[in-house]
């Protein structure tokens, strides 16, 4: 994600609600995300549907990681022969259908 330039990309909800057309036009343009503020504090974030879908691969990903991480830690992981052996099996199950 782009960082954020202060003076630019904060605005308030109404100044948003006016040029709706423009900002969602210079978000799609530019990647750069839009914070949109009410009364005064940030009460949203507008990211273009490129940039949302990168945010969501990227926390799949490192959620996946984290999984790995945890698992190995209590031990909850399969070594080679393992691995191989259960391999073995799904191939034979699955050429004898």
């Amino acid at each position: 994600m782009k960082s954020i330039s202060i003076s630019n990309d904060i605005i308030p909800v109404g100044v948003f609600k006016t040029q709706i057309s423009k900002w969602l036009k210079s978000i799609n343009e530019t990647g750069q995300p839009l914070i949109i503020t009410q009364n005064g504090r940030p009460a949203g974030v507008l990211v273009s549907p490129s940039e949302y879908d990168q945010l969501i691969q990227q926390k799949l990903f490192l959620d996946s990681m984290n999984r790995g991480l945890s698992d190995a830690k209590t031990g909850n992981v399969y070594g080679t022969n393992e691995v191989k052996e259960e391999l073995q099996k799904r191939r034979s199950k699955r050429n004898s259908r």
